[in-house]
């Protein structure tokens, strides 16, 4: 199959790029870059553009005019929020789109507004749209045309906490706390994020709703519990990549965490991408480099205590992108995905 990757210059397009260099039913890979077309691909990475899925582009970056010439099966959009649905244009409606940043995953136009401060881009499209949390919306997957890959921040976060949710096991507010890599800043320049600012320190930002990405993780809970909500607070730690969600909530009355662990394993029972360490809490270190997502979790009176791990560019990004493709065109889920970490 041919597939094209959109912003393939970023961080999660680099992975993508390299995700997609080893995966079986990938054929030819367009890199797509508006600020690099003709360049060679191997001159932003000299680990990319080796293999022989880019003879079809010559090796190049190419512009969305030639890629939409190319006919590819699905795009992947690693492009920033609120530009990504303009650039995807000419593929709605011809191809699978499989959007990594936030343009379709807010489908309330009051709570996309109050996230990022305009209206969706492509309100015409948000009915259609697929949230793309691999392992809660598998088969609304198979058939999706327009999929909307979730952030590191939500899926560390919803994946423990839906199926709670769901069967009434917890209640009332989740107070969030979690950490990520500088990664997850993106790959544009700014002095906040270079090494000598960030080295040493760790830095609270965007607390509480301030954050966007609080709208969509409590968009996604109250599908599975109206009224559920969220304290977030997000802080940037002196690492590459990599993200911790500490997770604390109320059981609801009668329950405790064997009822949770019941829970968890109804939902993620053989899926091969989650997994519960029971009161061992997992580090960030295991997950790296893999599309795994980690939680253990331990019980303090009427209370649960959840740690929650995984790469915020596989798991968190590029990796469930790919799933989501796996999913949606009937190849086997851990298809080119990576279960361990990296040597």
């Amino acid at each position: 199959m041919k597939v094209a990757v959109l912003g393939a210059t970023g961080y999660t397009g680099m992975v993508l790029l390299r995700l997609l260099e080893n995966h079986p039913k990938v054929t030819d890979i367009f890199a797509v870059s508006s600020s690099k077309p003709g360049s060679k691909i191997s001159s932003e990475d000299f680990g990319l553009g080796l293999v022989e899925k880019y003879e079809a582009s010559e090796g190049l970056f190419l512009t969305v005019e030639q890629t939409v010439a190319k006919k590819p099966d699905v795009v992947f959009a690693a492009l920033p929020h609120l530009a990504s649905a303009s650039v995807c244009s000419p593929f709605f409606g011809s191809t699978v789109v499989i959007d990594l940043s936030a343009d379709f995953r807010i489908k309330d136009h009051a709570a996309f507004e109050k996230a990022y401060g305009q209206k969706p881009p492509r309100p015409d499209l948000l009915a259609t749209a697929v949230y793309g949390l691999a392992e809660w919306h598998t088969q609304a997957l198979r058939s999706a045309d327009l999929i909307a890959n979730p952030g590191c921040y939500t899926t560390c976060s919803l994946l423990p906490l839906l199926p709670l949710y769901r069967d009434h096991i917890i209640i009332g507010r989740t107070i969030i706390s979690a950490v990520s890599g500088i990664s997850g800043a993106g790959k544009k320049p700014d002095l906040k994020y270079s090494l000598n600012e960030r080295a040493e320190s760790v830095l609270l930002y965007s607390p509480g709703h301030a954050h966007r990405h609080s709208q969509e993780i409590e968009a996604e809970l109250n599908y599975a519990a109206p009224g559920a909500s969220i304290l977030f607070n997000p802080h940037l730690v002196p690492m590459k990549r990599g993200m911790e969600a500490t997770l604390v909530v109320d059981f609801a009355p009668g329950k405790s965490l064997t009822d949770a662990e019941v829970s968890w394993q109804d939902a993620y029972g053989g899926r091969p991408f989650v997994r519960y360490t029971g009161n061992r809490m997992p580090a960030t270190g295991e997950v790296w480099g893999s599309n795994r997502c980690d939680f253990g979790a331990v019980q303090d009176g009427a209370s649960l205590i959840i740690s929650s791990v995984l790469d915020n560019l596989v798991k968190g990004a590029s990796g469930q992108a790919i799933q989501n493709m796996n999913l949606r065109f009937g190849f086997e889920e851990t298809l080119g995905l990576p279960l361990s970490n990296q040597v």
